[in-house]
């Protein structure tokens, strides 16, 4: 599959995964595909509380507990590593903002997170983050064109 040994997974590929988006079909079957290939050749998957915070803002909006359950047994069955946002991934968070104009502070603070936790790929779908060069970063949309 990939010379990948451990990914940051970024909120997006899970919205993508667990509500099938239906503005963006193409992704789900990328992601399934992604997932699947992860947890079969034992790539580590990891994501922070800043993943679960996103994500959970839209089940919680609709009442949807059903989106809620998915992503909680999602995270279990890929044994995906939640990394705590501490004082130290703060700093590197800033540190990233101020060196790359234009970063959000919760996608500088995903970033930090992936390095801290000694992340070789950051999966998104933000493609302005594809600029930072501290490690691969890659859209849904490249999967599969990027991981050969």
């Amino acid at each position: 599959m990939t010379d990948y040994k451990k990914v940051f997974i970024d909120t997006a590929p899970f919205i993508y995964f667990i509500e099938k988006d239906e503005n963006n079909p193409q992704y789900y079957d990328k992601v399934k595909k992604f997932f699947y290939d992860c947890y079969n050749n034992d790539v580590e998957l990891v994501s922070s509380a800043i993943t679960i915070e996103e994500y959970l803002v839209f089940p919680y909006k609709i009442c949807a507990q059903e989106y809620v359950e998915l992503f909680e047994k999602l995270i279990m069955t890929l044994a995906v590593e939640i990394v705590v946002i501490d004082e130290r991934i703060a700093q590197k968070a800033a540190y990233i903002r101020a060196e790359y104009q234009g970063f959000k502070a919760m996608d500088a603070l995903q970033l930090a997170a992936a390095v801290a936790a000694g992340c070789d790929l950051f999966l998104t779908n933000d493609k302005q983050l594809r600029r930072f060069d501290k490690m691969k970063c890659i859209t849904v949309d490249e999967l599969g064109r990027q991981l050969r």
